[in-house]
């Protein structure tokens, strides 16, 4: 039997952050899908998750954990799959540090992925994208970095983990406001600001004070804003909104519906599915296609260059009353003669 618990803290300390390259965020997931995993393993096999065995982590036991995460957490077919990432990429890790385990890592390997729905994705209209960033009172220093944040991560197209990992040196407000991004994969881009957005980043800096916590966002205590802390800020404010503009009461808002509003606006802006996947700083073209997917701007320029087919023309009569009576009656006694 091989106990688990040291190969996972190699795994999650050497081979990911150091080996592999792996983002902070991309450890943290990693890490949060095995904590949720040793968890279950440990309730189900009634053992603490520091004694459990590599080999009791087998591949029923991982398609009923996934079974778990669906049925009982609620988790969507994404974030199943992410889990299973996870795991997947320990056992790939495994291959060569337990060669004894190698028939038991090839069956957890070899389960499927779950197929996803791909639906348009969700967005907020001009109305009420504006009752949202005008929630915020900026009349205290909370309303004050509510209204910079919620700016700020509508016009750059930011996910929360970039948000609130921005950093002070990151800004650039002079001659032309700028800011540096890091995204996913390491990869970084730099996006000019409007000058509304510019305006409520300097109204911030200077109510922030002199901090040395190197994060630009900060929460009551002087401490980097955290994810849940901004998803908190924001569900706050679009209630607030909602007594605005009444269709909010409607929609679920995340931090990534801002994301997608932004896109859908420099896509209907320029019309150049290029710059939407530089502006939101994604790897590949193919992530940022399904924005075209729900602007039917594009569609509205193929159907007017397209020559439509002719429609025949022709009246419509409606069939005498007496006539369709005696039909009826005619298709009846016929049926009675046949019986």
């Amino acid at each position: 039997m091989t106990p688990i618990a040291p190969h996972i803290s190699a795994f999650l300390q050497q081979r990911l952050p150091i080996e592999c390259g792996a983002s902070d965020n991309t450890c943290e997931s990693y890490s949060y899908a095995f904590k949720l995993l040793f968890e279950y393993a440990s309730n189900i096999l009634k053992i603490p998750p520091s004694q459990l065995q590599l080999e009791q982590i087998d591949a029923q036991l991982i398609v009923d954990f996934l079974g778990y995460l669906e049925t009982t957490r609620g988790n969507g077919p994404n974030s199943r799959n992410t889990r299973l990432a996870a795991i997947k990429s320990f056992m790939h890790y495994m291959e060569y540090r337990v060669p004894s385990a190698l028939e038991q890592i090839r069956q957890v390997l070899a389960l499927p992925v779950k197929k996803t729905d791909s639906r348009l994705v969700k967005h907020l209209t001009v109305e009420e994208l504006q009752a949202i960033l005008d929630a915020p009172v900026p009349i205290t220093r909370s309303g004050i970095r509510d209204r910079a944040m919620l700016h700020l991560c509508f016009a750059g197209a930011l996910r929360v983990s970039e948000l609130t990992g921005l950093q002070t040196a990151d800004l650039t407000l002079q001659p032309n406001a700028s800011v540096i991004i890091h995204g996913k994969g390491r990869r970084q881009r730099c996006l000019p600001l409007w000058k509304e957005t510019a305006s409520a980043v300097l109204a911030w800096l200077a109510v922030r004070g002199k901090n040395l916590t190197p994060e630009l966002f900060l929460n009551a205590r002087g401490e980097q804003m955290t994810r849940a802390g901004f998803e908190y800020i924001l569900r706050k404010h679009v209630k607030t909104a909602a007594k605005r503009c009444t269709s909010l009461a409607t929609k679920r808002v995340s931090p990534h519906v801002l994301r997608h509003t932004c896109a859908l606006t420099v896509l209907q802006a320029t019309k150049d599915i290029r710059k939407v996947s530089l502006w939101l700083g994604h790897a590949s073209m193919q992530t940022t296609e399904m924005y075209t997917r729900v602007d039917p701007s594009a569609k509205l320029e193929a159907l007017e260059s397209v020559i439509a087919p002719k429609l025949r023309t022709g009246r419509f009569k409606a069939t005498d009353k007496l006539i369709a009576s005696l039909k009826v009656q005619s298709v009846m006694r016929r049926k009675k003669l046949q019986e």
